[in-house]
């Protein structure tokens, strides 16, 4: 079985330390995620990985190979899939996916072949004999993704694949990277998408200013939840936020209202099954109430905690925002219209 293990890998360029002692594991099998912010040093782990850089310290292994000690041996169990597809502009998708069998030792026919197949699989046979200087960023990505799986690796490390694909394209890869993963293959996936990444990681490993970040203290704490009433409108706003927190016994101040939706913090799961429980059972109608961010984003913002909410990015956690201690039983009717002049709680985006 062939896997990835990285042990207290550092490396630098000058001054600047680009991944620090960074350990982990990524499984025959499984998909694992690569997660952190811009400048976290993710693509030039991933580069150390694909032999193309060495590390400064520490110990890599692809199945088993070093790949700065016999970087040809790591080269041909692993594909690599940069961010950006160095291709030949003047060869054909065609021509590019046969140029690299033939680099990889694959005889003329098989190579024909092996074109073909992966034409269709990455959905670029419409396009195969167009030169790759005319392929959208999206259309690249499936160029590039065809490349790194030409010879059949084992092992494949994926920057930012999903960059520039439609909808159906990020499904169909998701489908795809989920079926090469039930075949054996150890697959490392980087990206900033992370609701995606979420869909189809089975791990995740965050790393943060170069360094692998222990991730369960940020699992838990509080989880920002999205709640939208029946009927909800602007100018119902206020008056919606104040009998949310009216019926969750906290402060006005604790509801942020969002684009017709209401953001409320929660401690756990279980706080927030309380709270569904309090807002039915005092009559509010609900028609939606789920987790603001996914797992991923939620890890990830616990991690690096916005300054602030923004109403341009609305599906962050607002910074501060005080917990919702959900009572334990329903009231037994929706609470009373706040009195005139009382505070109803912030506009959306404050």
């Amino acid at each position: 079985m062939t896997g990835i293990v990285v042990d207290g890998v550092s490396r630098s360029f000058g001054s600047v330390q680009a991944v620090r002692a960074a350990t982990l594991r990524a499984e025959p099998g499984r998909v694992t995620g690569l997660v952190g912010p811009n400048g976290a040093g993710k693509t030039t782990l991933l580069l150390m990985l694909a032999s193309l850089l060495a590390p400064d310290a520490g110990s890599i292994r692809i199945g088993g190979v070093d790949p700065s000690a016999d970087p040809l041996a790591a080269r041909r169990l692993l594909g690599w899939m940069p961010d950006t597809l160095g291709a030949w502009p003047s060869l054909t998708a065609r021509e590019t996916i046969r140029t690299t069998a033939r680099l990889y030792g694959i005889r003329p026919a098989q190579a024909a072949a092996r074109a073909q197949e992966l034409l269709e699989l990455v959905g670029l046979t419409p396009l195969a004999d167009s030169p790759a200087k005319v392929l959208s960023r999206g259309q690249k990505q499936k160029l590039g993704l065809a490349r790194a799986l030409v010879h059949d690796p084992q092992v494949l490390l994926l920057d930012e694949p999903a960059s520039g694909l439609d909808p159906e394209a990020r499904i169909q890869l998701r489908v795809l990277l989920r079926r090469l993963a039930a075949d054996g293959r150890t697959i490392l996936i980087s990206s900033h998408i992370l609701s995606e990444l979420e869909e189809v990681v089975d791990d995740s490993v965050f790393l943060v200013a170069g360094s692998v970040v222990d991730a369960a203290p940020a699992q838990g704490g509080i989880r920002v939840w999205r709640i939208r009433l029946i009927g909800a409108d602007a100018a119902r706003q206020s008056a919606d936020s104040w009998q949310v927190a009216s019926t969750l016994g906290i402060a006005a101040e604790s509801v942020v209202a969002d684009r017709g939706t209401l953001l409320v913090g929660f401690e756990s799961e279980d706080a927030a099954a309380l709270g569904l429980h309090a807002l039915v059972g005092a009559g509010l109608r609900i028609s939606e109430f789920a987790p603001a961010q996914s797992g991923l984003e939620h890890t990830f913002l616990n991690l690096h905690p916005p300054a602030s909410v923004s109403q341009g990015a609305p599906d962050a956690a607002p910074s501060g925002l005080p917990t919702a201690s959900a009572p334990t039983a329903p009231p037994t009717a929706p609470p009373a219209a706040p009195p005139a002049g009382s505070p109803t709680g912030p506009e959306a985006g404050a």
